[in-house]
């Protein structure tokens, strides 16, 4: 069975073709990076995302992000960009930057990497001085207060169960973070992406698991 895991970041190990490299999360966070505009697929903090990078301009980005920061932003597409992928097409304006944990570059020229999800960010603006797409951003943190951990522990286990209704064949590990297990089940869960976004704009972890919590018992009345 799957299973909802927490994203890890490993020491860096040395960098060759064909091989993987790995790295830690930097301390800071730049005010502009690249971004990584998809339909369909989002990145959420303390959760982690394999991707398959294959066109040109995201491959630069991910070769110039390995040879700085490692930290690239994931955004959602609005719709009705295909007229315009291959130039800006327009993005929703929060994502979440996340740092290159795992990277192993093909001989091709492809990647295959793993984003581990660090911020949620909102676009401030763009710069197009790269093949690729650059973002001005400002970070939006998501602090927890004592209270919130707790208001959170009491939604763990009502959601726990309610995961078989929203992610058939998930299995829960033992030991997994309240938050970890939120963001997890947030990125997996099958909905619109539109409301995965809209699970990604809540204030923070208890939000959120409030938010999943309807979006189940809204699933669960619904015939299958």
């Amino acid at each position: 069975m799957l299973a909802v895991a927490a994203a890890l970041c490993v020491p860096v190990a040395a960098s060759a073709q064909g091989q993987t490299t790995r790295g830690f999360a930097p301390t800071v966070l730049p005010a502009t990076i690249p971004i990584f505009p998809l339909e369909d697929i989002m990145l959420f903090p303390r959760a982690t995302r394999p991707l398959h990078i294959f066109e040109q301009r995201y491959r630069d980005m991910v070769a110039d992000a390995l040879e700085g920061d490692r930290l690239i932003g994931m955004v959602l597409l609005k719709p009705g960009n295909e007229a315009d992928y291959e130039d800006r097409p327009p993005v929703y304006p929060v994502g979440t930057v996340g740092v290159i944990a795992e990277a192993e570059e093909l001989p091709d020229g492809r990647y295959n990497i793993v984003l581990g999800g660090l911020s949620k960010f909102r676009i401030t603006g763009e710069d197009d001085s790269r093949s690729y797409r650059l973002a001005h951003i400002e970070l939006i943190p998501e602090a927890m207060t004592p209270s919130d951990q707790a208001m959170l522990g009491d939604l763990r286990e009502e959601l726990a169960g309610l995961v078989p209704i929203g992610l058939p064949g998930i299995q829960v590990p033992d030991g997994l973070a309240d938050e970890d297990l939120i963001n997890g089940i947030a990125q997996l869960i099958e909905v619109d992406p539109v409301d995965r976004l809209g699970l990604l704009e809540q204030p923070g972890s208890l939000a959120r698991a409030q938010a999943l919590i309807n979006l189940m018992y809204i699933r669960a009345a619904l015939p299958r």
